[in-house]
């Protein structure tokens, strides 16, 4: 049987050990470096943007910002509804490069596929339609692809922020910030460690085109099962990274200034509902990765603990509580002096780890530091977030994008026994191929 002292020294080498070695490896993480002579040029990249509405001024802005990067090609994928607005906008916006193809249903996985066959170069870059490029940032992406034991690289993001916000902007956009923040340092840390990463987020991704016309892809891509009962057409950029871990592909994460992606975020209570979408997504996708494919317990043993099992051990409010119940029975013994100091030393201790590895970003925006009680808080709310995004896990609704939940009921199909047998059969066949 366990002592207090025991399972207390478990809790806090259980919690922290992670923090303390990520910390020293984000400081260590070194993107790879550019090369002399590069293979891979813009040339070699063809830019995919799945886009809902098809138009607009902000999807305006991202293609400026693509196309000063100068690839070969940018092909924007629309519904039907919208082609003949994104025809018009490309037309009257002079962007010649732009490319527009169409699908009948508005899911992303369907608008990918689509453009897939399209795609002349070697380089395929998926970009959603709401993001900011550097000038800077395609020889950063290109660099890791040039050893072809690489199959997909993704960018550090931040958030644009609002130029004037008032106050609930601010704090949403703020939590915001800390979220993509959060993200970046747990890419570039497990990435150091043991090459692996919690996703390849679709914001802004390069892989192999080869990968991506791979027939057994290609199938999968379209026909993946969630708890054998459902088609999961969500979640495209958890599916094409674990598919580059289990078939031996190397990932990269470049972290660098000149790779940097901006992006928006909800800055109103919508925020919340992004963040249950979020959740719900790592829970499918972790839960696959950990108990099904099991991949990643292998070749990435490091961010299994620090990443993966997070969702399921994570729960910001409990472990405090635990860790200042147990340090209490275990010091109910020792002179008050002493319990009261190692009190403190906890306390203090538990509240640093709360902002340690957002450093970067209270660097950046030193004002954003009087916020900082409202991320703690948020800490421990978004336990209940998570916990609901558990009971929940076959709702696929955005619920914060105008149009975004039209094909809500397309993102995740009940399948009948008939068609789950063909499913199976069929992934077989592919995986043996």
């Amino acid at each position: 049987m366990l002592s207090c002292d025991h399972v207390f020294i478990l809790l806090f080498l259980y919690r922290y050990v992670r923090l303390a070695v990520n910390l020293v490896a984000f400081c260590l993480h070194r993107p790879i470096p550019l090369p002399e002579n590069p293979r891979l040029t813009s040339q070699n990249v063809t830019v995919v943007i799945p886009s809902l509405q098809g138009d607009g001024g902000e999807l305006c802005e991202t293609i400026r910002s693509i196309l000063a990067t100068e690839p070969h090609e940018i092909i924007l994928v629309t519904v039907e509804a919208q082609e003949m607005r994104a025809r018009k906008m490309a037309k009257e916006s002079n962007f010649s490069k732009v490319r527009i193809c169409s699908v009948s249903q508005p899911n992303k996985r369907r608008q990918m596929v689509r453009a897939i066959p399209e795609i002349q170069t070697e380089i395929t870059i998926f970009a959603d339609d709401d993001v900011t490029w550097p000038s800077t940032i395609l020889p950063w992406m290109l660099a890791p692809l040039e050893d072809e034991q690489y199959g997909g690289v993704g960018t550090n993001q931040r958030l644009r922020r609002a130029e004037r916000p008032n106050l609930q902007q601010r704090i949403w956009g703020y939590l915001g910030a800390l979220y993509l923040e959060r993200r970046n340092f747990d890419c570039a840390s497990c990435m150091f460690v043991d090459g692996g990463l919690p996703c390849l987020s679709g914001r802004t991704v390069a892989y192999r085109t080869s990968i991506l016309r791979d027939e057994s892809f290609t199938y999968q891509f379209t026909h993946e099962e969630w708890l054998g009962q459902y088609q999961l057409n969500a979640d495209d950029d958890n599916f094409i990274t674990r598919w580059l871990i289990s078939h031996g592909k190397k990932i990269s994460y470049q972290h660098h200034k000149q790779a940097e992606v901006l992006t928006t975020l909800e800055d109103n209570p919508k925020f919340l509902k992004q963040c249950l979408r979020w959740s719900r997504s790592n829970w499918r996708s972790n839960i696959t990765s950990m108990f099904c494919d099991r991949h990643i317990w292998i070749h990435q043993p490091w961010s299994a603990y620090a990443v993966y099992l997070t969702t399921v051990s994570h729960w910001a409010i409990l472990w405090d509580v635990l860790l200042i119940y147990f340090y209490l029975d275990m010091a109910g013994s020792w002179a008050r002096d002493t319990q009261d100091l190692g009190l403190a030393i906890l306390a203090s201790w538990i509240f640093l780890s709360k902002f340690l590895k957002l450093l970067g970003h209270y660097i950046r925006y030193p004002v954003d530091f009087l916020l900082l009680p409202v991320s703690i808080l948020f800490g421990y709310f978004h336990g209940l977030i998570k916990g609901y995004a558990m009971l929940s896990l076959n709702v696929t609704a955005w619920g914060s994008r105008e149009g975004a939940d039209d094909d809500d009921a397309y993102r995740m199909i009940r399948v009948s026994q008939k068609h789950q047998e063909a499913l199976e059969y069929r992934s077989a066949v592919c995986y043996t191929q």
